[in-house]
């Protein structure tokens, strides 16, 4: 029985705005490894280049959760269904991306990082700081946080005054302050404590 390994993993709990997002990816038996760490622990030059590596070649979904939801369910809530949506993104790539790289499985079975489960049609484990030890988990890691740092450039083109292409919503003593100063920005958490 072949069994295919997922990872999953989200980016942007901590920010007073803008979405989280959550990436679920499958590598090939070839993948380049030695490109992968946490996302946090590269350079964005080093991120962009194995996002670039995992798209080409890695089966890979991306789920993305908004501000308005996430007030709306919580931000825990918010990034279990993220990876779910991830992971339904994945699964209609996967038949495709298997044939063509030859590959023959019998299920998936996947690997969450944090303690919580999100809701998917598979074994599903869980473990605090996988992104930083579980290559398919790194792999999401670096999706997820790609896909949402590109979101808050966008944002910050919009919103300019708030700065979001510096901080990326994360709550910065500069971000607090304009936010202080001038108001919400229409992307901003309102559940979240300023």
């Amino acid at each position: 029985m072949t069994i295919l390994s997922c990872g999953l993993d989200e980016a942007g709990r901590g920010p007073l705005a803008g979405p989280v997002t959550a990436g679920a990816v499958i590598l090939p038996p070839d993948f380049p490894v030695e490109i992968l760490n946490d996302s946090k622990k590269l350079s964005e030059k080093k991120r962009t280049y194995a996002e670039k590596i995992i798209k080409e070649q890695a089966c890979w979904g991306v789920g993305i959760v908004d501000q308005v939801i996430i007030d709306r369910i919580n931000i825990l809530q918010a990034s279990l269904y993220a990876m779910k949506l991830a992971y339904e993104m994945m699964l209609l790539k996967l038949p495709g991306w298997a044939d063509s790289c030859g590959i023959s499985y019998d299920c998936i079975e996947a690997m969450a990082d944090g303690t919580f489960r999100p809701d998917i049609p598979c074994t599903c484990r869980c473990e605090p700081k996988a992104d930083g030890t579980y290559r398919p988990v790194m792999a999401a890691s670096i999706i997820a946080k790609t896909c949402r740092d590109a979101i808050m450039i966008e944002m910050d083109k919009k919103y300019p005054q708030y700065g979001y292409a510096r901080h990326k919503g994360y709550p910065t003593a500069a971000h607090v302050k304009i936010c202080r100063e001038i108001g919400p920005s229409p992307i901003q958490r309102f559940s979240f404590k300023y």
